[in-house]
Formats: structure tokens, sequence, C-alpha cells
């Protein structure tokens, strides 16, 4: 059982395009809690030609999708969330430092890893397939998204990762890195932004062995969906998982934004999460949307 956050762009994002968690074994990192392998920007990419694009090292071929731009292909690689003592590289090493810190695994270690590296070419199956989004989701649109072609672009969201990172074994991660829309630029808006997200799947052990007599409880069960759990998950699974979830990212933004943070939990719809939130906080008297987290779909799981 899994639940997944992430963490928006400071200003809001665009409702049409998607908000939205992961878990792999063999990711290739330097150490067991870090993976950041960045590429120069003076190699990150080439100025489309009329049938291929140059990009990160590799050639794409052009096709009726594609429609990515010279100005967006000339961002991809400077990877500001990389660069020390950037805004952007302070935020992170924030965020990191208090999961290092606060959330430890049974031998002392940090228990999430962290994979701020991973190339924003993705494949279409990556953003959208494998996250259970459908075939006729608006998010899609060719008018929402850059495309290499039919079947790569640079992705929409750092959830792309999600699927993969499961799969290879990982049971508590971070992943950190910027994405593309094809958002109109206003003052909270712009076509390249970033975004951190955080995944952890739970045992039936590590979820209920802190409650007094919790030996019977059970994480699944063969039940109906509600707007409160899926139909695989107890009442009792979904409501220890909701509190954590909430718990650990109060006390993220508490830990950013100070001690008196006025919070609030929207319910929402997310097609990978169910039950899904909103977090917002109270910003110079008005609420502002900050993360969309929520209960991961056990079908991502076990696929």
């Amino acid at each position: 059982m899994a639940m997944l956050w992430k963490f928006m762009r400071v200003a809001k994002y665009s409702k049409t395009a998607l908000s939205s968690k992961v878990k792999v074994r063999g990711i290739p990192s330097h150490s067991r809690h870090s993976s950041s392998k960045s590429v120069p920007s003076d190699f990150a990419a080439s100025a489309p030609c009329s049938n291929t694009v140059e990009l990160l090292g590799k050639s794409y071929p052009q096709d009726d999708y594609s429609n990515v731009t010279e100005k967006i292909l000339s961002k991809v690689g400077k990877n500001l969330h990389n660069r020390k003592h950037h805004p952007l590289w302070l935020i992170k090493e924030q965020v990191k430092e208090h999961f290092y810190k606060h959330y430890l695994g049974r031998r002392g270690t940090p228990l999430f890893s962290v994979y701020d590296g991973l190339s924003p070419v993705v494949t279409v199956q990556q953003n959208f397939d494998s996250l259970l989004i459908p075939q006729n989701h608006a998010s899609r649109r060719k008018e929402d998204n850059y495309y290499l072609n039919r079947d790569h672009m640079l992705r929409a969201h750092t959830s792309a990762h999600q699927w993969d990172l499961i799969h290879s074994g990982l049971d508590a991660f971070l992943a950190v890195g910027d994405v593309y829309r094809r958002d109109t630029i206003d003052n909270t808006h712009y076509p390249v932004f970033h975004q951190m997200e955080g995944v952890r799947l739970f045992s039936c052990h590590e979820l209920f062995s802190s409650i007094k007599d919790g030996e019977g409880l059970q994480l699944f069960e063969q039940g109906h969906r509600t707007a409160h759990k899926q139909e695989c998950h107890t009442m009792e699974a979904v409501r220890l998982v909701e509190f954590n979830l909430k718990q650990v990212l109060t006390k993220l933004m508490t830990h950013i934004f100070g001690d008196g943070l006025q919070v609030r939990w929207v319910d929402c719809y997310f097609p990978f999460t169910h039950p899904s939130f909103e977090m917002e906080i109270n910003f110079q008297g008005e609420w502002m949307e900050v993360l969309g987290c929520g209960v991961m779909e056990q079908q991502l799981v076990n696929s």
C-alpha cells in the first residue's frame, strides 16, 4: 500500500494540465540516497532539423506530433535545481535535510532515496499510461504538452518516473526535476517549472506495528470503492495512511514556512491516487495550493 505527494510550483499550475508519485531496483547512483547526474546545458540540445530533434545526446525522429520549440529545447539540461546556491537548489536541499533527519530506516540511514538527475525526456507510456491516465484525458493534448514525436515527450510531471522507480524495488523516495507544459506565460505560469514528489510504500507490519492489538488488522480486503477508499483497501489501513501522509506534509510545510502556518486540506481527483487531496496554505490572506497527494492506486503498484 502506498502514499504519494507532489509539491507544485510555488505559483499555481494549470488545472487543465495534470497534477500528480514511485519505486525501482537498479537505478544507477553514487550512493543509496542520492542520484544526481546532470547533463551540461551546452550539450543539452541542438535546434531541430527537418527530420530529427537532437536532445541530450540522442536523436528523435519528428512526426505529426512533434511540437517542441527551439526556445524550449534551449531550456533542457540547465538543471537549475542542481546548481549550488540557486534558489531551487536551496529549497531542494532544505527538503532533503528534513527527510534525512526525521525519517530513518532500521539501520539509522535515511529512509528516502533522492533522484534529481533523471532525464526529462520520457515516453508517452511513462508520462501517461503507467499512471492509469485514460487515453481521452485532456492532459494528453498536444496543446498542453511538448512532444518530440508520438512516442517521446518532455515530462509534464515528475510522476513520469514513478512506475520505473517502484518497479526497481524502492520503498520510499523523492524525485526532483524540471517539467514542461505549454502554458501561456503570466505572473503565475511559465512553460518550464520544477516539481518534487515523494512516494512511500507500506507493509502490513510497518503500518500497524505501533497500533495496540494491531496484529489482526489487514491492508487489503475484497470490498467496494467509496469516496474514502479503494475497493481493495481496508478502512483501517486507509485512515492510517492518510493520517501519516498529512502529518508528514504538514511537518514539512511548517519546516519550510515556519510555525503558525495555516493549513487546510481539499478533496480532489487524480487518476493515480484515491482518495486524493490538495494542501493549501494561507499566504497574505489568501489560500494558495502548494501540493497534491493521495493514496496510490493499488493497480499502479500491482502492475
